[in-house]
């Protein structure tokens, strides 16, 4: 276990692989252990790191430093303290959250960011999911397969204060995404359409994207894809990572196996 201290607090990372630097960031159900298959694959080319959130996995549960700011501000000291420069960012809904609240901040340190599942509004998200205790969000969201619940295995850890602050600031923050969109830094959004806690955004939304934004639907995958379909979450995870440095996602069009997953 690694861990490092951040303003007189502990955050737990792990760290695999050689190269450029990519972040994994998890959502509201686990911790960072769900993205070891997923490091793997990116450690072939990159430097994978992945954090477990305030409240989540082995870092400090302080409900003063639940709120997405305080949660972004996480993720720009540990890149601070780790010398890390530009950075390809990898969140899941509640990380995804974090990652464009990093974005909106610093957004001349991010090269591109893939968001999975991320609610783009408060309504986006069903009621289940914010109030339901974390045992039944397991059996609710999760196939139980022992994968699952290996990779799953540190959602008893999650202090629900964490989960309920967040959810606080994306519902009074609706004006997130309308910044960001400005910002011309290539974001891929990647929805499992059997997600039932996640209304994945509108068509027209969709169409309405910026050309640096792009939208992938992963057939057969639920609210964890890289759990539900590890080999075809990871291939398009390696061909986003693969596109040349400001290039648009849209470009992954080019290749047929994602014009089929394209809504």
């Amino acid at each position: 276990m690694s861990a490092i201290i951040l303003d007189g607090s502990m955050v737990h990372y792990e760290a695999l692989g050689r190269g450029r630097p990519i972040i994994f960031l998890h959502g509201w159900v686990g911790s960072w252990r769900y993205w070891i298959n997923a490091m793997q694959i990116a450690s072939t080319s990159f430097r994978a790191y992945a954090l477990d959130l305030f409240g989540f996995g082995d870092s400090q549960h302080d409900p003063l430093r639940y709120s997405l700011d305080r949660q972004s501000d996480l993720l720009k000291r540990f890149l601070e303290e780790m010398g890390i420069g530009k950075v390809a960012l990898v969140g899941h809904n509640l990380g995804a959250l974090v990652g464009f609240s990093y974005l909106k901040q610093w957004p001349q340190s991010v090269d591109r960011m893939m968001a999975i599942n991320c609610p783009l509004d408060y309504s986006s998200v069903n009621t289940r999911m914010r109030t339901a205790a974390i045992p039944d969000l397991m059996d609710w969201l999760s196939t139980r397969t022992p994968e699952a619940i290996s990779a799953l295995s540190d959602a008893s850890k999650v202090d629900l204060q964490a989960v309920s602050a967040s959810m606080a600031g994306l519902q009074a923050n609706s004006g997130m995404f309308s910044g960001i969109r400005d910002l011309g830094v290539p974001c891929l959004f990647v929805n499992g359409p059997n997600d039932p806690a996640i209304i994945m955004p509108s068509q027209d939304k969709i169409e309405s994207f910026p050309n640096h934004m792009h939208q992938v639907t992963l057939e057969n995958t639920g609210h964890f894809p890289m759990i539900d379909n590890p080999t075809q979450f990871n291939r398009l995870l390696t061909d986003f990572l693969a596109l040349d440095s400001g290039a648009s996602p849209r470009e992954l069009q080019l290749k047929e196996e994602w014009k089929r997953r394209v809504r």
